[in-house]
């Protein structure tokens, strides 16, 4: 098995703001504020949290093979 990463870059979608976040294990981060521009971001369809879809790295359940950890 290989080691789970736990830092992933979120990119705001809407400024671009790039900044590394370190993700929580045991729950999903459903939502998350861009400290440049403050837009709330959320998950984009079929994506269980904003790591899955605004971040370099999967949910530690993806990359563990778990599914949606939702």
């Amino acid at each position: 098995m290989s080691e789970i990463i736990l830092r992933s870059i979120i990119t705001c979608p809407e400024c671009g703001h790039r900044k590394e976040e370190v993700m929580p294990t045991d729950a999903c981060q459903f939502f998350y504020e861009c400290e440049a521009c403050h837009q709330l971001l959320k998950p984009k369809p079929g994506d269980c949290c904003v790591y899955c879809s605004y971040g370099t790295v999967k949910c530690p359940p993806i990359q563990r093979g778990d599914g949606c950890c939702g």
